[in-house]
């Protein structure tokens, strides 16, 4: 699942594809199909079922019908709309997110970590997507099983920290250009194993997955692997420690589990990563005492220790530069306390 991405519009006259398929029931008395519709979609205006009939986009037995229709026992009922709709439907739901900032074109969420961005096999429900549709659901302009709306880029489950959603299509599509095209400004901070000796550097390696494990990301030396994309991290040391090293990224690519794989790839495995065997003890001293004080770190911050801190970007419609930061959560705070409190005999 990729970082960026860039949707393309379908031109709808081209594309055509079945969102919803009603089929009437026999006792169904005649009624008018913007009514019938409305009482099958409850989360769907009257006045947008009676646009999509107008569109051309409500079709009974095949046959494009407009709002005025009346529904007969039997009839097949589609809508079809000049975009795919979503694997997996994506119902509003009541889950708390911060909004750190919205207007009538965006919404940015600085997102807790365990939190899904959207729904996919094994996360049907319960994401980031289903809280957005939650708190629009009294918007009858989202629709949140739009592919031409929605979340602009992604970041993982475990990660924490600042995301943008787009509340229309033109939103969308002129952010998504900015994330494609590499000029969004995105800033990252980590806890990583290991004391960093240099004080910022730029780490290369193209990226793909891990023949050995398909659900690992690994850096392949150049041409060895068609299928690997070119990717690119800076890093900057912001704060040593005993056995591990604060640092802060910025994303010149956007690949999935890019910051993840890179740290790893030069020896700094994220803390606490259990995707990438972070969670084990990869430096430090042998003893028990230190053992137990890992244990309590793991504890405190149970996720790879990862924060997309600071987005920037043009807005959509203004033109205007816009940055935003976020400050590291509690669980990340209290694990750099912890590792600033702490001081090894052998040091």
């Amino acid at each position: 699942m990729s970082d960026d991405f860039l949707d393309e519009n379908i031109d709808s006259e081209q594309h055509l594809f079945e969102h919803y398929r009603f089929d009437v029931d026999k006792g169904q008395g005649l009624l008018r199909i913007d009514k019938y519709l409305v009482n099958l979609m409850p989360n769907i205006s009257r006045n947008r079922i009676q646009d999509a009939a107008e569109s051309g986009n409500i079709l009974v037995n095949g046959k494009i019908v407009k709002s005025n229709y009346r529904v007969k026992p039997l009839d097949i009922v589609t809508i079809m709309l000049g975009y795919p709709p979503n694997e997996y439907e994506i119902v509003p739901q009541n889950i708390p997110i911060e909004i750190v900032y919205e207007d009538e074109d965006i919404i940015l969420v600085n997102k807790q970590a365990g939190l899904v961005v959207h729904p996919g096999f094994g996360n049907f429900d319960g994401t980031l997507l289903n809280a957005v549709a939650w708190h629009m659901k009294d918007n009858p302009d989202f629709d949140p099983n739009d592919a031409r709306l929605g979340l602009v880029h992604r970041i993982d489950k475990d990660t924490s920290g600042l995301i943008l959603v787009a509340k229309t299509a033109d939103a969308k599509s002129h952010l998504g250009k900015q994330f494609f095209n590499k000029t969004t400004y995105r800033r990252y901070q980590a806890l990583v194993w290991g004391v960093m000796k240099e004080d910022e550097g730029t780490i290369v390696g193209a990226m793909a997955r891990d023949p050995r494990d398909r659900m690992l990301f690994t850096v392949f030396p150049d041409g060895e692997n068609p299928a690997a994309k070119h990717a690119i991290t800076h890093y900057k040391v912001l704060e040593r420690f005993a056995y591990t090293t604060l640092v802060e990224c910025q994303l010149e690519t956007g690949r999935t589990h890019q910051i993840r794989v890179h740290l790893k790839h030069i020896g700094h495995t994220l803390f606490n990563d259990e995707r990438y065997g972070g969670n084990e003890i990869l430096k430090g001293i042998n003893n028990g005492k230190y053992k137990q004080f890992i244990k309590n770190c793991f504890e405190i911050c149970p996720r790879q220790a990862l924060h997309a801190k600071t987005l920037g970007f043009v807005h959509p419609r203004t033109g205007k530069e816009l940055f935003f930061d976020s400050n590291l959560p509690q669980d990340m705070q209290h694990l750099l306390e912890k590792w600033r409190d702490y001081k090894p005999a052998d040091l």
